[in-house]
């Protein structure tokens, strides 16, 4: 019998799914829609970093209104990097993810020493001033952001979508793995088990900040990662990516795919971006419409869309087995 705290995720639908990812672009080309490369690129980063936050949301209770902060941030070391001359993904990369770390180190030493609403206002208020910092940057684009010359040299050709795609897959792939062994590990059931009573973990001699801080740091690192890929699929670094309401949309996608749900920060990140682009190709006031359907989705599945299986099962069972 498996642990409550333990979370599974279905070998025939990942690798079936994965199979698919791999011979999208070749579809893709084929049928000559290229630009869906260019967008699929784009879900996975979101649900790269979605899915960090759903790791101090949603495993960690952390509610956090300041992950944009080492999302931009891994964005911009990209593109400041490269202002200098650095254009090596094998360094600007790292570089960008130990960045993350450190600043959400930093960060969280000073905001995981509150709870609640206090919390959610001192990581609001870090990533405000980040934000700001990055717009007073004048040399680095200010206001209107920072300009690639090309995308970080890997030693494939990055001008072609194609590569950058695969890229961002494996990427991907490997760090979503990462974060499920990490979930199921015995850190991930401390942090989870933090999440259901801190009192009891301290009293039984858990170092309960110092589990919640790395927890808080590794999201911050990956987030920065992600950062990092955008910037090379858009060619630009917007100080937009640090600001409070790029926060609220990544807790949006995690709420919509299910909090606590492995899948819970992909399935938010694609349906919400999918949302976005069809409905701003049919009228100028998509958000109205986007806004109606994630009420609906929330109201009808309140855990989110990962949710759905488990409430279809439930469904179809007899009333004497609910019993």
């Amino acid at each position: 019998m498996q642990s409550s705290l333990h979370h599974s995720i279905s070998r025939k639908s990942s690798t079936g799914i994965l199979l698919v990812l791999l011979a999208f672009p070749l579809l893709a080309t084929y049928f000559a829609q290229e630009f869906y490369i260019g967008l699929l690129s784009r879900l996975m980063i979101f649900a790269l970093v979605a899915s960090s936050l759903n790791l101090i949301l949603g495993f960690g209770g952390m509610i956090s209104l300041g992950h944009a902060a080492f999302f931009g941030s891994g964005a911009y070391v990209v593109g400041i990097l490269m202002q200098h001359g650095v254009t090596s993904a094998w360094i600007s990369w790292p570089v960008a993810m130990l960045t993350g770390f450190v600043l959400a180190l930093a960060i969280g030493s000073v905001s995981l020493r509150t709870r609640g609403v206090y919390f959610i206002m001192i990581t609001l208020a870090f990533a405000q001033m980040l934000y700001f910092l990055f717009v007073s940057l004048k040399n680095y684009g200010g206001d209107d952001g920072l300009s690639l010359a090309q995308r970080s040299v890997t030693g494939l050709d990055m001008s072609n979508d194609s590569n950058f795609y695969y890229l961002v897959l494996a990427i991907s792939t490997i760090f979503l793995f990462i974060l499920y062994r990490l979930i199921n590990s015995r850190f991930g059931r401390v942090i989870q088990a933090i999440k259901e009573n801190e009192t009891r973990m301290e009293a039984i001699g858990y170092p309960v900040f110092r589990y919640k801080l790395l927890c808080f740091a590794i999201a911050g690192s990956i987030a920065s990662l992600a950062g990092a890929l955008l910037a090379n699929q858009n060619m630009l670094v917007s100080p937009n990516l640090l600001h409070w309401t790029q926060s609220g949309s990544l807790m949006v996608m995690v709420i919509l795919g299910g909090v606590g749900y492995l899948s819970g920060g992909i399935l938010g990140a694609v349906v919400m971006l999918m949302l976005e682009e069809i409905l701003s190709g049919y009228t100028i006031h998509w958000q109205l419409y986007l806004g109606i359907i994630l009420l609906l989705v929330v109201m009808l599945l309140p855990n989110g869309l990962a949710s759905l299986p488990q409430k279809f099962m439930s469904a179809k069972k007899p009333q004497g087995d609910q019993a």
